[in-house]
């Protein structure tokens, strides 16, 4: 039995006569494309738009719409569309014109089957190229709008459709989900949505402070409140009035602020250190969290109060290992941002990068992914390049182990440094020599 080759693309075929027709169909056909035969040019411009995926091939001359005017009006819509003209020896001077209007190539009669073939090959691997251009161009436009709640999942469209009906309810939020999975975004985009977009959107970072910065961060102070103080500041509630204030990592604010805090979303004023009344401020609350709150509310290492207050919706952001359908979508996305960013042409998608999308957990969600399409990008040994199809040599393989190994080692230990050198047994510069050599990002591994 023949085997029917796997189709490599779309060939829309446009000639006049029909032995000319039925011999290259086959042609074709047998190289492996899906072809669409035309008789002649009017039916092919009904169907052929700025869409088709895939190469035209026409007759330069053919009675009622000729080849020329075909060509013309195909470019007028997608001045892309890959056109491949055939040509008889007295229209070699006319398609030499066309091709310097933008044909994609011209064949002149008789010609060998490999010639077309050939043709046929290139100008999809362009036709392909500049479609995946366009997606990602559309993707990146998308991007204020919704990265990075994009994906197909039926989970993030449950999430964007949460977002926009809370955007003007007005009402606290609690966003819990993984490190790196897009928590702060998905607040901007709620503020974005919503009637304070244009008013300040205020961000703290509960975990990158020290307890007596934060308590000056978040509530302010009066000139002369302490010595030092030599001017009042305005801390980020009183300087989100009218606007957003987004609480990262609140699990660890220490439990005495969380007792001011408490007492601020409930009277929606707050009294800056060294004022004696309080001033009203009208904001609304976003809290990201990467552990279960309520959990740590029974264990009495989270106020319970201010978990109930902070509780009033609460939205859960999945990792993308439970939403591998949006792996591909945002990487999508993150290729295209990266490539305009470092003046690069985004890379073909070898085996490689496709088996490290499929296969790898993603245990730094959207912000390894979006690391990793920066690699990519920039062609780096351990994102796949396109040419990882030939076969690597001893010392590349040894890499690409000793890698693996210590980002095993790495998700084992939720990027516990100590704990890594431990099970590695390896002294620290040398772990920290591997880790640049490697491009491993530790904050994706820890939790």
């Amino acid at each position: 039995m023949t085997e029917i080759p796997e189709t490599r693309g779309i060939v829309a075929f446009i000639d006049d006569d029909p032995d000319v027709r039925a011999a290259n169909t086959q042609t074709l056909e047998l190289a492996g494309f899906e072809v669409r035969v035309f008789a002649d040019a009017q039916p092919a411009l009904a169907e052929l738009d700025e869409n088709f995926r895939g190469v035209v091939i026409s007759d330069i001359r053919m009675p009622g719409t000729d080849g020329r005017t075909l060509f013309q009006e195909l470019k007028r819509r997608d001045a892309d569309l890959p056109v491949i003209l055939i040509t008889g020896h007295g229209d070699i001077q006319q398609a030499v014109e066309l091709l310097r209007a933008g044909a994609y190539d011209f064949i002149a009669k008789p010609f060998a089957a490999e010639r077309l073939v050939s043709s046929v090959h290139r100008a999809l691997e362009q036709r392909t190229l500049v479609l995946e251009n366009r997606r990602l161009r559309e993707a990146a436009r998308r991007a204020d709008d919704e990265l990075p709640l994009i994906g197909n999942s039926p989970v993030m469209a449950g999430l964007r459709a949460s977002l926009r009906q809370l955007a003007d309810a007005d009402v606290d939020v609690l966003i819990e989900g993984e490190t790196g999975v897009g928590k702060e975004v998905a607040a901007r985009a709620l503020h974005a949505w919503s009637k304070r977009r244009n008013r300040v959107f205020a961000v703290l970072n509960c975990a990158a402070l020290p307890d007596s910065l934060l308590e000056h961060e978040l509530f302010g102070h009066e000139a002369a409140a302490f010595q030092g103080a030599n001017r009042r500041r305005i801390g980020r509630i009183e300087a989100s009035d009218g606007g957003t204030l987004f609480m990262d990592d609140i699990e660890s604010m220490p439990l005495s602020l969380q007792t001011r805090l408490v007492r601020v979303l409930e009277d929606r004023a707050v009294i800056p250190l060294g004022a004696n009344t309080p001033r009203a401020v009208d904001f609304r609350v976003v809290a990201a969290a990467k552990v279960d709150l309520g959990e740590m509310a029974a264990r009495d290492v989270f106020r319970k109060d201010l978990y109930f207050r902070l509780n009033v919706v609460r939205l859960r952001i999945p990792p993308l290992r439970e939403r591998r359908a949006d792996i591909v979508p945002l990487f999508g996305h993150f290729l295209a941002a990266a490539a305009e960013r470092f003046r690069r042409t985004p890379p073909a998608m070898s085996k490689s990068i496709k088996s490290r999308l499929f296969e790898h957990d993603w245990p730094g969600n959207v912000r390894e992914l979006r690391n990793f399409a920066d690699r990519v990008v920039l062609r780096m040994p351990d994102a796949g390049d396109g040419e990882a199809e030939t076969p690597e040599s001893l010392p590349q393989r040894v890499e690409r182990y000793e890698a693996s190994l210590i980002r095993d080692a790495l998700r084992s230990t939720d990027g516990d440094v100590r704990a890594t050198l431990d099970r590695l047994a390896i002294p620290r510069k040398t772990f920290y020599d591997k880790i640049a050599r490697h491009g491993i990002d530790l904050d994706s591994f820890r939790k």
